[in-house]
């Protein structure tokens, strides 16, 4: 069996607990497998030559969105990156911008979701407040069911606000992912909410409007949403409030 090439990872390090600790770039050599992913080197990494390396991963399967970072300048999940995609076998890491930092390549992106979620209130309005449990379900269009299941795909790895050049200039600005989860509310029969209620929420620079429309967020979705279809949605309905 021939031998695997030698890959060379240049990884940040930097832990903001540690008071004397600066910003770095370390360098690390592995022995590159058949299937490789840029997952599979991190925790070889780890258990072999570094154990302090931080980086954060669950599922390994593309669905958390946990170990979403910048490799090679390009925003996107580790456990679906192949180290055989880089010809030069040399890989730099860095964590996701626009996110508090944890150490090294672990970013907290639960708690910017959970204040998007907040902000934009992000969590379906009944029309009816009394449930009746013997009353039959109110019934939706299929297409409209499947449109909702597919905009519920996002798994909230924030490859799209590291993507956001939106985001990088204007820290209020809510991204993609805030706007495509509010969409998918707009679009739902069952939420009592009217259009001008949205646009208290996201008519102005900081939401829809703030926009560049430079297509980020929609070329490095790992799991390829349509992003600035649903922005457009948004979009147009806030234009006929004004």
């Amino acid at each position: 069996m021939s031998q695997g090439r030698t890959l060379t990872f240049n990884i940040f390090r930097y832990d903001p607990q540690q008071p004397d600790c600066q910003p770095s770039t370390e360098r690390y050599q592995i022995t590159e497998a058949p299937g490789m992913t840029v997952f599979i080197a991190l925790n070889m990494i780890r258990e072999q030559q570094d154990p302090s390396l931080q980086f954060d991963f669950v599922c390994r399967a593309g669905i958390c969105g946990s170990c979403a970072m910048v490799i090679n300048g390009v925003p996107t999940l580790a456990c679906r990156t192949l180290t055989a995609n880089y010809a030069d076998a040399e890989i730099t890491l860095m964590p996701l911008p626009g996110f508090e930092l944890i150490g090294d390549l672990s970013v907290n992106t639960g708690k910017f979701m959970r204040q998007l979620s907040e902000r934009l209130q992000l969590w379906l309005t009944p029309t009816q407040q009394e449930n009746d449990i013997h009353s039959i379900e109110a019934p939706m269009e299929p297409e409209l069911a499947d449109e909702l299941y597919e905009l519920e795909r996002c798994i909230e790895c924030g490859c799209c606000v590291s993507a956001c050049a939106t985001k990088q200039m204007n820290d209020h600005f809510v991204g993609a992912v805030g706007l495509m989860k509010l969409a998918r509310f707009a679009k739902d029969s069952r939420d009592a909410r009217e259009d001008s209620d949205f646009y208290h929420v996201i008519g102005n620079q900081d939401g829809v409007f703030g926009c560049m429309t430079l297509l980020g967020c929609q070329d490095n979705c790992p799991k390829q949403l349509p992003h600035q279809t649903q922005i457009a949605y948004l979009r147009r309905k806030m234009t006929r409030i004004i």
